[in-house]
């Protein structure tokens, strides 16, 4: 953790990494670079996301406010070593 920001390290488990992040605010960007900003509530094998208190980011501008959201596996950059996961710890 570094700046209070906790990324994958190498070597370590995809599973065992987003396990651990679990209820943790984190900033998910989806393959056409809109960003979602918001607490993690699961994700499963094929990578779909939930997340709570959610908030959309395009080209850096909060576009909207949702209070669950839900992103498929193929929407979001897959492979987690090209995905962009970080998690934030509260300060």
């Amino acid at each position: 953790m570094e700046n209070g920001n906790i990324s994958q390290g190498e070597g370590k488990d995809p599973s065992s990494f987003l396990s651990d992040i679990i209820g943790n605010p984190v900033t998910v960007k989806l393959n056409s670079g809109v960003v979602y900003k918001g607490e993690l509530q699961s994700v499963d094998g094929y990578m779909n996301i939930a997340l709570e208190k959610t908030e959309e980011y395009v080209n850096g501008v909060k576009r909207r406010a949702y209070g669950d959201a839900f992103v498929r596996g193929n929407n979001g950059e897959s492979k987690l070593s090209q995905c962009s996961w970080n998690s934030y710890a509260d300060d």
